[in-house]
């Protein structure tokens, strides 16, 4: 439930903004004139915002679709992300968006058609060979699907584009809109999955497994190409039975003809948000493992790391080809 909502002042008779207002009646509205002097100053509780987040409703101006960092990728040369939200509906503990941004409210930019236009050029410039837009960098892609009508408007869009693939990288079963459009080659639902022990522990206010592979067979059902995204790989005693036990539920319902793409990666955070995230949450046990700093980037022990991937990726490598493997580099 959304208790406020800020919406820029140029922004407010726009048919989305009008939308949303209408959804939450009773929800308080604050005329800004720009969403960063909500979202930006310093003197923020992200810990306690996050128990009440605001929907800030905005405007983007510009950088709609942005080179993914190198690395990131699920076999195109061409690599853009672009982010119609930020923040998220959900609160895992490893999430980098928490030493990413001051605020925990969620900003939703309602200007989809920009962010079409630019995404049409890139495609346009490069239209003798693929192009990939990953959606869920900066939030997740489906969790307010409800409240943004985001997929609904953008899974028209993207299949118009002989060369252009969506990826929606989710936690979410919001998943209504996919199953009310026919399903096309070029579009991949991505879902982030962590064993059941490691999920409660860390994964706050995000479905369950079984729910989200609920979600997924019925997306199976219906053609959609799918994503399994096993990142980050969180370390805890145990850890091997827990992985391996997750493959085996997973691959137990899930067919590879309609899996895509498989990715592997483990915890890492750069090191100033490691910083700020811990500050937030000293008590999280998460935070008192096998971590070490290297070149600005807090992750596990290198040889934990090693030994994570390695095991993990032999287990995967047993259920699917090397082509649909994609181990995270960054």
């Amino acid at each position: 439930m959304i208790n406020t909502l800020y919406i820029e002042e140029s922004i407010q008779q726009h048919p989305r903004t009008l939308r949303i207002c209408e959804r939450f009646p009773q929800a308080r509205q604050v005329i800004c004139e720009r969403y960063g002097e909500v979202f930006n100053p310093k003197a923020q509780n992200f810990r306690l915002q996050k128990q009440d987040p605001a929907l800030i409703l905005a405007e983007k101006y510009k950088n709609f679709a942005l080179p993914a960092p190198s690395g990131y990728g699920i076999g195109a040369q061409n690599n853009y992300y672009f982010s119609h939200m930020l923040n998220c509906l959900y609160d895992c503990r490893y999430c980098f968006l928490q030493g990413m941004y001051q605020s925990a409210n969620y900003v939703l930019f309602v200007n989809f058609e920009d962010y079409q236009q630019e995404i049409r050029q890139i495609c346009h410039n490069s239209e003798d060979e693929p192009v990939h837009f990953f959606s869920g960098y900066d939030c997740d892609s489906l969790a307010l699907e409800p409240v943004t009508g985001f997929a609904e408007h953008f899974l028209p869009f993207f299949a118009d584009i002989p060369n252009a693939w969506l990826e929606l990288r989710t936690k979410s079963t919001q998943i209504r809109s996919l199953l009310n459009n026919n399903s096309f080659p070029q579009c991949i639902v991505a879902f982030s999955l962590s064993p059941d022990e490691i999920a409660r522990k860390v994964e706050h206010k995000a479905p369950t497994v079984i729910r989200r592979l609920d979600a997924m067979c019925k997306l199976q059902e219906q053609g959609w190409q799918l994503g399994l995204r096993f990142d980050p790989l969180i370390y805890q005693t145990g850890y091997q039975q827990q992985y391996k036990d997750l493959f085996d539920q997973v691959f137990s319902r899930l067919s590879i003809e309609s899996l895509h793409s498989v990715s592997l990666g483990v915890f890492r955070l750069p090191e100033k948000y490691f910083k700020k995230i811990h500050k937030l949450y000293p008590e999280e046990k998460l935070f008192a493992g096998p971590l070490e700093t290297t070149q600005k980037m807090t992750s596990y022990k290198a040889e934990l790391e090693q030994e994570m991937m390695q095991y993990c990726s032999k287990l995967l490598l047993s259920y699917i080809p090397p082509s649909k493997f994609f181990p995270c580099t960054l």
